[in-house]
């Protein structure tokens, strides 16, 4: 595996913003705001500026394991493949564009001709580029387009792709962290798919903002477990665009109370907002001082400058946190 900047493990924010077009106010709020970006793979500019400026960031070109969208002009295309270049190579999966996704193309991850193009022209187009590696997005566990294909054959497609481009990126000098879907249902998936430099949980802690859109305490353990590993870590907590804030104190100290030994870098976007800026003031809470202690649905662990808790819970806990929230607490 391959270590990119590779800072003194602690949690930090990520910036994932793989939407519109970034603008020059916030290329400047992000330079030493973030321990990584993923950024779509046609922003060079944006990404030798980032590295420039702080080179210790990691930052990521996103590209799409399991698509092509038709609506993209190229030349750079946020799929391993072209629209054209699947059209002649007859690697379509031949369904429906995927369900609230028109021009997602679903392709045939299973051909080893999808494969071969894939991973070459990944690498050859990261290889001698800005960026520290590639964020393969769709890394998927179940059928969440409605394509209908066999899962357990997708699944070992998106797999022989992962190993692939990992191991030939890895040879550049370059890192591979997939989003990996659900690793929590397959115990050593996580390890698997994230020993070419990291992994990226898009859906820590839920799926959702509200309602039953969150995991249950269970399976956000199961999450964590699955999650502790080497290599870089990328975690989203779902939450509201207008109100990010609340949903990044969650993440932030949640990646202090379950993985403080870690290189993890955390964020709260809204369902698939990827066109902000989520900032936060950098805390650094300093060595860790004790084991996560546990009281019903909170969870608190102190450190060498304060305390970090989360409550996962259902109801406002004994210290007036109301469900699903973080706090950091710094003393001198």
């Amino acid at each position: 595996m391959v270590a990119i900047n590779e800072p003194k493990p602690r949690p930090r924010l990520a910036w994932i913003r793989y939407g519109y077009p970034i603008s020059d106010w916030q290329l400047k709020r992000a330079v030493g705001n973030f321990r990584v970006a993923i950024l779509q793979p046609w922003e060079t500019q944006i990404a030798t500026k980032l590295k420039e400026a702080d080179p210790a960031m990691t930052v990521l070109a996103y590209k799409c394991l399991s698509s092509v969208r038709d609506y993209e002009p190229g030349p750079v295309f946020s799929s391993g493949i072209s629209p054209n270049q699947a059209a002649e190579l007859g690697t379509t999966a031949g369904v429906a564009d995927w369900a609230g996704y028109g021009g997602h193309i679903q392709q045939q991850v299973w051909n080893p001709t999808y494969q071969e193009a894939w991973v070459s022209n990944v690498v050859s187009e990261i290889a001698d580029s800005p960026f520290d590696g590639v964020m393969a997005d769709n890394d998927v566990w179940e059928d969440y387009y409605g394509h209908g294909l066999d899962m357990e054959q997708t699944r070992a497609g998106l797999e022989t792709i992962i190993n692939q481009a990992g191991t030939d990126l890895n040879a550049h000098g370059k890192i591979l962290v997939p989003n990996i879907a659900e690793s929590r249902l397959q115990e050593g998936r996580w390890h698997r798919h994230s020993r070419y430099g990291g992994g990226y949980e898009e859906c820590w802690l839920g799926w959702g903002s509200s309602g039953d859109g969150w995991l249950s305490i269970d399976h956000c353990l199961d999450q964590v477990a699955a999650m502790d590993d080497d290599g870089l870590i990328i975690a989203r907590v779902p939450g509201s665009t207008k109100n990010y804030t609340h949903h990044l104190r969650l993440a932030l100290a949640s990646a202090w109370v379950f993985l403080p030994h870690r290189d993890i870098a955390v964020s709260a976007t809204g369902h698939d907002k990827y066109n902000g800026i989520p900032l936060f003031p950098d805390i650094d809470l300093g060595e860790i001082e004790s084991d996560i202690q546990r009281e019903g649905d909170t969870f608190m662990r102190k450190f060498q400058h304060g305390e970090a808790y989360v409550n996962l819970g259902d109801e406002i806990n004994e210290y007036g946190m109301p469900p699903k929230t973080g706090k950091l607490v710094t003393r001198e």
